[in-house]
C-alpha cells in the first residue's frame, strides 16, 4: 500500500491539471504559432510560465488503482502487476488465467 499523502497529491495534481487545460492549451497553441509575431507569442510563453507547475499533465504519476503503488502499472488495466497477480490468483479477473507449471 503506497503512502496515502503521496496518492492525494497525485490526485491534487490530476484535480489542477483538469482545471487549467484550456488555458493551457490556448496558450500553448499561441506560442507554436508560426505566423504570429513574435512578441505575441513570447507573451503567451510567459503567461504560460505564470500557471502551476502542477498543471502540467507530465506531472500525473500513473499509480494503481487497488494499491497505489506507482511502478510497475499496466495502463490498459489501471493497476500494478502485484495486484494484477494477486486478483488473477483469485480468479476476479475475466480470461486471465495463472500459469504455474
Amino acid at each position: 500500500m503506497a503512502k496515502k499523502s503521496a496518492v492525494n497529491r497525485n490526485e491534487r495534481v490530476k484535480k489542477l491539471v483538469k482545471q487549467h487545460a484550456a488555458k493551457r492549451d490556448a496558450l500553448k497553441a499561441v506560442a507554436n504559432d508560426e505566423s504570429l509575431p513574435l512578441e505575441e507569442r513570447f507573451e503567451a510563453r510567459l503567461k504560460l510560465a505564470e500557471l502551476p507547475r502542477n498543471s502540467s499533465p507530465t506531472r500525473i504519476r500513473n499509480r494503481c488503482e487497488v494499491t497505489g503503488r506507482p511502478r510497475g502499472y499496466y495502463r490498459k488495466l489501471k493497476m500494478s502487476r502485484i495486484s494484477l497477480r494477486d486478483l488473477g490468483s483469485h480468479g476476479l479477473i475475466p480470461g486471465l488465467v495463472k500459469s504455474s507449471w
